[in-house]
């Protein structure tokens, strides 16, 4: 059983979002996850294994997001923001699958759906700003 790409990026960004508290054993995460969301075992590897990937790039991530978050020190963005900014600065920069307007535009339904409209509007703005930097330093 295979779930969408919308599915995935809620697992993705609740696995993410759960680390940034603590760092739960993986077996308690995985039953957890997989009885209340109902996937398979094969599913929560496939995104376990993208979140050990993305884990190892925070360090620029973290620095690109405090960067273009003008109005907001980088610890005071909220975390599921950071997270959905995680996960899709990751899609952006690091998966030449997925086109960073969809990346864009999945960040945005991710912080409605798990934030605030309001979030929405902040997640948008510091990823225009990233892949207009994005875009600008290609052209050069």
């Amino acid at each position: 059983m295979s779930i969408s790409p919308q599915k995935l990026r809620e697992l993705i960004l609740q696995l993410l979002f759960s680390q940034d508290f603590s760092q739960p054993s993986e077996m308690e995460t995985s039953e957890m996850l997989m009885q209340h969301l109902a996937i398979p075992k094969s599913t929560l590897r496939s995104a376990l294994t993208r979140v050990e990937k993305m884990v190892e790039k925070f360090p620029l991530i973290d620095r690109m997001i405090a960067s273009h978050s003008q109005e907001y020190d980088f610890s005071r963005i909220p975390r599921v923001e950071r997270s959905i900014l995680r996960l899709a600065l990751f899609e952006i920069l690091h998966d030449s699958k997925t086109p960073s307007k969809v990346a864009i535009a999945e960040a945005i339904r991710l912080a409605r759906k798990f934030a605030t409209a309001e979030a929405g509007s902040f997640v948008n703005a510091v990823l225009d700003a990233v892949l207009k930097d994005k875009e600008g330093s290609a052209i050069v």
